[in-house]
């Protein structure tokens, strides 16, 4: 059985008052609460000064509650937040696979627009789209597990790109040496034997579609950090040629307080990178009566 995935958090770059702005999307699930969480931060902006956030509850078994409006302020102009969930279909993942739109508005255009159901948001807000076309460029997921790992994402670029599933699979225990197995859409990408000497690490591999991408791993505390549930660091970034940065967003390795990865190339237009934190959950020996 796959992983459950706790928290998604996607980051957009827009334009909102002729300023590059990052859109912060974090969709959150637990035992007890489901909600949705979009704040916008100056990307110039050294400061980071934070505006008030729209969160959306999205564990409410109200049919008209899982559609509505919200605004927020970003570079001193309104930004209004439409959203329609009463479609939606939810697995794993705390965000829904489909039947779902949210929309960003801000000066008679649409700035963002999420889901599958882009003509029904065009119809409810009656605004084109921006000139200036939204980009993401980071994704931060934390995963929890006990031997395997699964996640989704897209490392093609463009409006059509298709998401990659990725399988992390583990054997730590044993009479073996601990091993790790990563694959792309169903194919081998990854295997890393003697893993308690290669707990770090990072190579490129080419997957599907012909995309380059680099893989770095850290899995120390899953080795030797028996204690307790630990946390593995995954970094999934496109090699195209470029400047990428993977943001922090209130999370990072092992407790998820880390640092932004950067990687500095000829091109600084915006490009994907994916962080995923795979929480290993403790594993107990069945008991016979």
């Amino acid at each position: 059985m796959f992983n459950q995935s706790s928290s998604v958090s996607l980051i957009y770059v827009v334009e909102i008052a002729k300023t590059p702005q990052n859109v912060d999307v974090t969709w959150s699930k637990t035992t007890s609460s489901h909600s949705l969480t979009i704040k916008i931060e100056n990307v110039k902006d050294e400061q980071q000064n934070h505006h008030q956030p729209v969160k959306i509850d999205l564990s409410g078994s109200s049919f008209w509650a899982k559609k509505g409006l919200k605004s927020l302020e970003a570079n001193g102009t309104r930004v209004d937040v439409y959203w329609d969930f009463r479609q939606a279909k939810f697995s794993n993942f705390p965000e829904p696979s489909s039947g779902f739109y949210v929309s960003l508005v801000s000066q008679n255009a649409t700035v963002l627009t999420i889901g599958d159901l882009r003509n029904e948001a065009l119809k409810r807000t009656k605004k084109n789209p921006s000139a200036t076309e939204a980009a993401l460029v980071s994704k931060q997921e934390h995963v929890h597990g006990k031997r395997v790992f699964y996640t989704r994402t897209a490392f093609g670029g463009g409006e059509s790109r298709r998401e990659n599933e990725v399988v992390i699979e583990t054997s730590l225990s044993g009479p073996s040496d601990p091993e790790m197995w990563i694959t792309v859409d169903g194919v081998p990408a990854i295997r890393i034997m003697n893993l308690n000497w290669r707990f770090r690490g990072n190579e490129v591999v080419t997957v599907s579609d012909g995309v380059s991408l680099e893989i770095f791993w850290d899995v120390h505390d899953w080795l030797f950090e028996p204690s307790g549930s630990s946390s593995g660091l995954f970094v999934f970034k496109p090699k195209a040629g470029f400047e990428s940065k993977c943001l922090s967003f209130n999370g990072g390795y092992g407790d998820g307080e880390g640092e932004d990865h950067d990687v500095e190339d000829d091109d600084s237009s915006p490009k994907y990178c994916h962080v995923l934190y795979a929480v290993k959950e403790l594993e107990f020996p069945c008991q016979k009566n």
